[in-house]
C-alpha cells in the first residue's frame, strides 16, 4: 500500500465544478476504533456533485472540502472493535466527501459488504437506495396505478422504472434521445416519451386524461410544473432533485400559488432525500442485490469510460450535458 493518495476537494464554492475542484495528495490515514479504510475502486457520478461544490449541503464549510459521495471497493484496514469487516471484503460506501478518492477512511457501519466492488454495486449504492425507498417508503400507490418517471433512463430512473414495473404499475418514462427509449423499452417501460420528438404534456393530456397516480421527478423547470399539472386525483409527485437548474440556481416564477394546482385534486408533493432515510439503507441494498444477483434487475453504466481522479470533471460534465445513458462510473486508480 502507497503511503499517499489523490483526492478531489473544492478550493472555492461554485456549481462549476471544474472550476472549484482540485487534486489534492496526502497520507493514507489510518482507521480509528470502528473505522474502516477503503481502497476505493469506483465512484459514481451524480447531478448533484454540482451542489456539492457550491456548497449546498454544507452551508457553514468553508473550501477547501471534499467531493463525491458512493464509492466501491476494498477493504485494507480494519480499526478496533470493527466486527463484521476485515480486510479483503469488498464493500460499497455513500458519504459525503468519501466518494473523489482514492483511499477512504470511514466508520465501518456506514460500509456495506457486497460480493463484489463493481460498478453494477456501486450504482446501487445510491441511485438504486433512492428509488427504492421512495417508491416503497414514501410513495403511497396501489397495484395498476399509472407512475411517471422522469429521466427515465438515467442512474436513478432506470430503478425507479423497473421497480414500479415489478410493484405492477403502468409506467410512463421520459427520455432524450432513441436509444434511451429503446433502452426503456427494453426495461419494460409501457410508454416511452422522447421529449425532443413528442410534446410531454400533450401526450399526457391525450393518453391519460385521468392523470399520473404518482411522479417520479427529478429534472424541475418547466418539466416538474407539466407533471404537477398531470397528477390525478390524489396523485403524488416524489421531488428527488431538480437537475435542470442545478448548475445556474433555483429559477424564481411568478405564478399562483402551487396550491391552487393541489388542493382540487387532492393531490401532494412530497420531497425526497436520500441521507434522511438511512435507517432503510441496510434492508432496500440486500433486496437490490438479490434481485441483481438472479438477474431480475438490469443496470446500466454509462458506456463511456472515465479512469482517475483527474477524469472526474469529464465525467460530471458528461452527465450534465445529457448524454449520459444509465449511472455514470469513473474508474479510480488500481480498479
Amino acid at each position: 500500500m502507497p503511503d499517499t493518495y489523490k483526492k478531489l476537494v473544492a478550493t472555492q464554492r461554485s456549481p462549476d465544478f471544474r472550476a472549484a475542484a482540485e487534486v489534492v495528495e496526502e497520507p493514507i490515514p489510518e482507521p480509528g476504533p470502528h473505522e474502516v479504510v477503503v481502497r476505493n475502486w469506483y465512484a459514481g457520478v451524480n447531478a448533484t456533485d454540482v451542489n456539492i461544490t457550491a456548497g449546498r449541503y454544507a452551508p457553514g464549510a468553508e473550501p477547501p472540502f471534499d467531493l463525491g459521495a458512493e464509492a466501491a471497493g476494498e477493504v485494507v484496514a480494519v480499526g478496533r472493535d470493527v466486527k463484521h469487516l476485515q480486510a479483503g471484503d469488498a464493500v460499497v460506501t455513500s458519504t459525503l466527501g468519501g466518494g473523489y478518492r482514492e483511499y477512504n477512511c470511514v466508520r465501518a457501519s456506514n460500509a456495506y459488504k457486497v460480493s463484489e466492488p463493481t460498478p453494477e454495486a456501486l450504482s446501487i449504492m445510491v441511485s438504486g437506495l433512492t428509488a427504492s425507498i421512495a417508491l416503497q417508503e414514501v410513495a403511497d400507490v396501489e397495484p395498476d396505478d399509472v407512475v411517471l418517471v422522469t429521466a427515465a433512463a438515467g442512474g436513478t430512473g432506470q430503478y425507479a422504472v423497473q421497480l414500479a414495473k415489478r410493484n405492477g404499475h403502468h409506467v410512463i418514462g421520459t427520455c432524450g434521445t432513441d436509444e434511451k427509449v429503446a433502452l426503456l423499452n427494453d426495461l419494460g417501460c409501457d410508454r416511452p416519451i422522447n421529449y425532443r420528438e413528442e410534446d410531454v404534456r400533450a401526450v399526457l393530456e391525450r393518453e391519460y386524461p385521468d392523470g399520473v397516480d404518482l411522479v417520479y421527478e427529478g429534472v424541475g423547470g418547466k418539466l416538474f410544473d407539466t407533471c404537477v399539472d398531470a397528477l390525478a386525483v390524489h396523485g403524488q409527485l416524489l421531488t428527488i432533485g431538480y437537475v435542470s437548474e442545478y448548475v445556474d440556481g433555483p429559477k424564481p416564477v411568478t405564478r399562483p400559488r402551487i396550491y391552487t394546482k393541489l388542493l382540487g385534486k387532492s393531490a401532494s408533493i412530497h420531497g425526497f432525500f436520500l441521507p434522511q432515510f438511512a435507517m432503510y439503507f441496510g434492508e432496500h441494498l440486500r433486496h437490490l442485490m438479490e434481485l441483481l444477483h438472479r438477474d431480475d434487475l438490469h443496470v446500466a453504466i454509462d458506456e463511456r469510460t472515465f479512469r482517475g481522479i483527474e477524469s472526474i470533471p469529464d465525467a460530471v460534465e458528461h452527465l450534465h450535458s445529457g448524454q449520459s445513458q444509465g449511472k455514470v462510473v469513473v474508474q479510480l486508480n488500481g480498479a
